[in-house]
């Protein structure tokens, strides 16, 4: 069986506190777009993972095999041997290991008929990664808690075009987390992301961007690009190094980003 697992962005991130277990309280909203890994599992005399695209690690650790992992403790599982093909980048704010363990999960419930509820799906996701969860359902969310409690919103952005850029500089969650100071906004995000796409720029913040556009101002730099073309909202995800334009209409790039991976597509 395969599957595509997709990207996520994130519509505005607030870092509102410490929590007493080392994690921060969050505020977002996560947003499913169609950039996708694709991700095969097979029955075989022996598990084994192999990876091509992005680097990724194909040992013990890697988030695929410990989601099938989780899986085989309480369900019994054949050997498979599983194959990724990573196209989302790594470490970039969009979720993509996370995706790729949420879909191994749905995938091997799929495949074996387990009739996994969608609630244990979830509890399983959470076990490997705070966004890990929203990729079970796969639907725009307000998300808060460490990230891993979602809420409906009623949000579509169905005709608008996105461009996504990541310039492939690598940003460590410590380093991100360094020159933030938690703090709980005047507005709450679900309010502004209500607002028309084109009153966003001016009301919903990543506060990320406040650590890490100091330290890579090229990442700025490319926020600024995005807004020069014509983009009603532009932001960083999650805590980088990805930025994304949402734009009416797809605009001509040219040779904007020659440097960096880009993505464009329409949202839906």
């Amino acid at each position: 069986m395969i599957c595509f697992p997709n990207a996520k962005i994130n519509l505005g991130l607030n870092i509102l506190r410490k929590r007493p277990d080392g994690y921060r309280d969050i505020s977002s909203c996560f947003y499913p777009i169609g950039l996708c890994d694709a991700l095969e599992a097979i029955p075989a005399s022996a598990d084994s993972f192999k990876a091509r695209g992005q680097q990724i690690n194909e040992h013990e650790e890697n988030l695929v095999t410990r989601a099938k992992n989780l899986i085989a403790r309480d369900y019994p599982l054949p050997p498979l041997a599983v194959f990724l093909l990573k196209s989302i980048p790594i470490g970039a704010g969009l979720g993509g290991g996370s995706s790729d363990a949420a879909f191994m999960i749905k995938m091997l419930s799929d495949m074996f008929d387990l009739d996994i509820p969608i609630e244990q799906q979830e509890n399983y996701a959470r076990q490997l990664g705070s966004d890990c969860a929203f990729f079970i359902r796969n639907q725009p969310v307000y998300c808060y808690g460490r990230g891993d409690q979602f809420e409906e919103v009623g949000l579509s952005l169905k005709g608008y075009h996105l461009v996504l850029v990541n310039p492939g500089i690598h940003i460590s969650t410590a380093q991100a987390y360094a020159g933030v100071k938690p703090s709980v906004p005047e507005q709450d995000l679900r309010d502004l992301i209500s607002r028309p796409v084109s009153e966003w720029k001016n009301y919903v913040r990543n506060d990320f961007e406040d650590s890490v556009f100091p330290l890579y101002p090229e990442i700025s730099r490319l926020k600024d690009t995005l807004y020069q073309l014509g983009a009603v909202y532009a932001s960083m995800s999650g805590s980088g190094s990805s930025v994304y334009g949402i734009f009416k209409n797809a605009p001509k790039i040219d040779n904007n980003f020659k440097t960096c991976f880009v993505w464009q597509g329409e949202l839906s």
